[in-house]
């Protein structure tokens, strides 16, 4: 019923710049909060960046200073904003939505792929 739908992934090389977009539909009005996960082949899912409804943000430090997200104009948006992209970032990126009180989401992801 609930369905995430990501774009934006493609092939950059190393300092270049990719926006990612998710769309959650279904029955939703609020959501407790919105997120990035990636994972690369062979390595754990690992929290990207994070926005809450009220705003907070999280980034993870490995991205952190070259990454942000935000909330698009529509309801239960999100983009994420990559920037300075390095080889290290090459993985499967995710979507993540969760609603109150407790239900998870997930999208069926989007590749990003950076070049040397």
């Amino acid at each position: 019923q609930v369905q995430l739908e990501e774009s934006g992934g493609g092939l950059v090389q190393a300092g270049g710049s990719l926006r990612l977009s998710c769309a959650a539909s279904g029955n939703i009005f609020t959501f407790d909060a919105m997120a990035w996960y990636r994972q690369a082949p062979g390595k754990q899912r690992e929290l990207v960046a994070k926005i809450t409804g009220h705003g907070d943000i999280d980034i993870a430090d490995s991205v952190k200073g070259r990454f942000t997200i935000s909330k698009g104009n529509a309801k239960n948006t999100v983009f994420l904003q990559m920037n300075n992209l390095q080889p290290e970032d090459t993985a499967r990126y995710y979507c993540n939505l969760r609603v109150w009180p407790a239900a998870i989401y997930w999208g069926s992801g989007t590749q990003v792929t950076v070049s040397s």
